[in-house]
Order: C-alpha cells, then structure tokens, then sequence
C-alpha cells in the first residue's frame, strides 16, 4: 500500500533539506536517514525509514516552485501505514509547524 502526504510549506529553503539535516530525525523523533539527493536528479529528493516497529519508507521529494514537500509512504507485506504516517506527521509538527500551510494524506 503505498500512502501520500503533501505538505505545502513557506519560505525558499527547501523542507527536505531541513528534514535530512535535523539531528533529531533520528535521535528523538525514530527515523533513519537512507539515501539524499542524487546529481542529475530534477528535484531534490530523500529517503527515511522507521527506527521503532513501524515498517516502510517515506520518500521525500521537494518541488521548488509550488513549495510542497511530496511524501511516498511505502509499507510492504500488508503492513498498515497509520504507525509510520503518525510518527512522521507528529515530527513535521513538533519540528516545523511554522513553516507548514496545510498537509493533505492521501492513500494510493
């Protein structure tokens, strides 16, 4: 099952790089930093999964121009993605509520 949250933020800086260069990513908040971006690559993109017992991966991809942070969240093997969705979804509150106008959760 794969799930999306969009969050649209404000400011230039992008909301992926804040995310992948936060020390408490992983110390308080359980996620593990895979993978950053790659040269060649149109838009900025990262990849975290869940240190505690929520399974998947949350693929983070930044868009510029519109300012939305587009969050992939995959869970394999029937897993239920409510787990992985709330840890990240508490993190992006307690860390940047101030830059985020809305966030959307959709599944696929």
């Amino acid at each position: 099952m794969q799930t999306v949250i969009q969050v649209i933020a404000t400011g230039r800086e992008s909301l992926r790089a804040k995310i992948m260069s936060d020390a408490q990513l992983e110390r308080k908040f359980g996620f593990i930093k895979i993978w950053a971006k790659q040269p060649g690559r149109p838009y900025g993109w990262a990849k975290i999964h869940s240190a505690r017992d929520a399974s998947g991966a949350i693929n983070l991809e930044w868009h510029a121009r519109s300012r939305t942070l587009i969050c992939r969240v995959v869970t394999k093997l029937g897993n239920k993605p409510s787990s992985i969705v709330g840890d990240f979804v508490d993190y992006l509150l307690a860390r940047h509520q101030s830059r985020i106008l809305a966030i959307h959760i959709m599944r696929r």
